[in-house]
Formats: C-alpha cells, structure tokens, sequence
C-alpha cells in the first residue's frame, strides 16, 4: 500500500469503525444514486452510510481488529457506520431493503460481536429502546405493588383476627 491516498483512505475507515458501535456491510448493486440518497434520508443522524472499497474496508477492518466481514467483501460494497442506536439502523435497512430488494443486508458488527444476516434481521424485530425500559418499568412496578401486598397481608390478617375475636368475646358476654 504505497499510495498515500490509498492509506489515508484506510486510516479514515478505521478511525470510522473505532468510532462506530455497530457496523453493517451491504450491498448495493443495482441503486440509483437517488436510492442511496433515499437510504442515507432513513439512516438519518444514527448512521453514516459510506460506499467502500473492498480492498481498503478489508484492510480497515483487520486494523481495527474487527474479522465480521471476512470473505464478505465482494461486490458493490457500502457500510453503515452506526453511531446512535443499532436497531434503529437496523429496522432503516430492513424497511429500506423491503421496497428496493437490490440493497443486499450481509453482515455485520456490534460490540465485539460478528453479526450475520438473520442476526440483524432479529435486531431489527426488536422494539425501540422507550418501549422496552417501559416494559421494563412496567414488570419492575408490579412486582413492587406485588411486595407491597405480600408485606400488608400479615397485618391485615392479624386486624381481621382481632376484631373476630373481639366480635366473639363480644357474643359470648351478651350470652352469659
């Protein structure tokens, strides 16, 4: 790798992979460049999209100490470089990959994980990261008003014993 250019494009992807908490390597083959518009428009703000050499991105990666994409680099190739939140990338692709079948999920990488595709198929299927700290919220809050039941029963119970037994004393005074 003499050529500057070519190590300078290698030290900016790796900086990128570094920088990213996920990576998903697609391809592209048969998009328009307006597609790949549209695709960057539904990542948004979570995710860079960046069309790459094959080559380089291998390179990058195997610096960067991520091995998720061997064998995998061939053909028109683009990663989505995730910075925000990897479902919400993920449920961009599957969407996006639904309307353009030429856009092509193959794998990718996620906190020192290899991801294949019907692992970020299933990430996709998850619900959003509000909905899941609610359910979360939600279990946590019921099995508090469940302990708060189980701590009050003994209680209750020794009330209820009393006034029985205060109604029987009570029953057996009016009878003698």
């Amino acid at each position: 790798m003499a050529n500057p250019e070519k190590a300078a494009a290698v030290a900016e992807l790796k900086e990128q992979f570094a920088a990213s908490s996920a990576a998903v390597l697609t391809e592209y083959r048969g998009l328009s460049v307006a597609q790949l518009k549209q695709l960057r428009r539904a990542l948004g703000e979570e995710a860079e999209y960046a069309v790459v050499k094959n080559t380089l991105a291998g390179i990058a990666a195997q610096e960067a100490g991520i091995d998720a994409f061997e064998g995998q680099l061939n053909g028109p190739s683009a990663i989505a470089f995730v910075s925000g939140d990897p479902v919400a990338v993920a449920k961009s692709l599957r969407d996006f990959a639904k309307e353009n079948p030429e856009l092509i999920v193959k794998s990718g990488y996620m906190d020192g994980a290899a991801l294949d595709e019907a692992a970020i198929k299933t990430l996709a299927d998850l619900e959003s990261r509000e909905v899941l700290l609610a359910k979360v919220a939600g279990a946590a809050q019921a099995s508090l008003s469940k302990a708060a039941a189980l701590f009050q029963a003994p209680l209750s119970k020794t009330v209820r014993t009393a006034e029985a037994l205060r109604a029987k004393v009570e029953e057996a005074g009016e009878a003698a």
